[in-house]
């Protein structure tokens, strides 16, 4: 049995959905978020001490681990191989490519737009603010809306021409790159990449997946 530690609104929704993929047996301990930070509250620091949501606990291996990618990883090759390609192939190294680049290349720069995003909106005092606003906003231009650009480009064309990350086959790595795109969809950026949003309704799609959203509970970007 494994269980998941669960944070809504958080990447540990595409873990929920991988698991209905799999169908492994799996029990979810929800989590909640501070109402004033928007973290995961204490409890999640009993399972693992940087208190982040997905964690897993599988009691076949008496395993804990944390990350996304590293748990689509292990879940993959403990339960299901046949959700990645063959070892050594050029489609294995574009299903490992794509497992790092949505944490790597992608998350960052959205991560650093959300946060500029939120200190120009934060209270702060009347003569600092059109400061901090100017600062947010030339970061943004110069730097990480452009390179959100980039790799959404990238992006686009990879799957102008493929069904799935790797080709015609469904493997994790779609998983680890569904929820930057799902974020990047919510916002309506992804009008501009029909092949990328296309992706996006594919996965919501999937039977699977609607069956993580009801387990999950609240969730914003599907």
């Amino acid at each position: 049995m494994i269980t998941l530690h669960h944070l809504n609104n958080s990447r540990s929704q595409r873990i929920i959905w991988l698991l209905e993929e799999l169908k492994v047996d799996f029990v979810i301990e929800y989590h909640k978020r501070d109402l004033k930070t928007y973290l995961a509250e204490d409890s999640l620091k009993k399972v693992h001490a940087l208190g982040k949501s997905p964690v897993i606990y599988d009691d076949q291996t008496d395993m804990t681990i944390a990350e996304s990618g590293t748990i689509i990883e292990y879940l993959v090759h403990t339960y299901g191989q046949h959700l990645k390609p063959e070892l050594g192939t050029a489609a294995y190294w574009q299903y490992q490519y794509w497992m790092h680049f949505s944490e790597g290349s992608l998350m960052p720069p959205m991560v650093m737009n959300l946060v500029l995003t939120k200190m120009k909106e934060s209270p702060m005092p009347f003569f600092v603010k059109p400061i901090a606003r100017k600062i947010g906003d030339q970061i943004i231009k110069q730097f990480s809306g452009p390179n959100i650009k980039r790799s959404l480009e990238f992006i686009e064309d990879h799957l102008s021409n493929n069904m799935w990350f790797c080709g015609d086959q469904f493997t994790g790595a779609d998983v680890q790159m569904s929820f930057p795109l799902e974020a990047s969809a919510s916002t309506g950026i992804l009008k501009d990449f029909p092949n990328t949003l296309a992706f996006v309704k594919r996965v919501h799609a999937l039977p699977a997946y609607k069956a993580a959203l009801e387990k999950g509970g609240e969730y914003a970007y599907a």
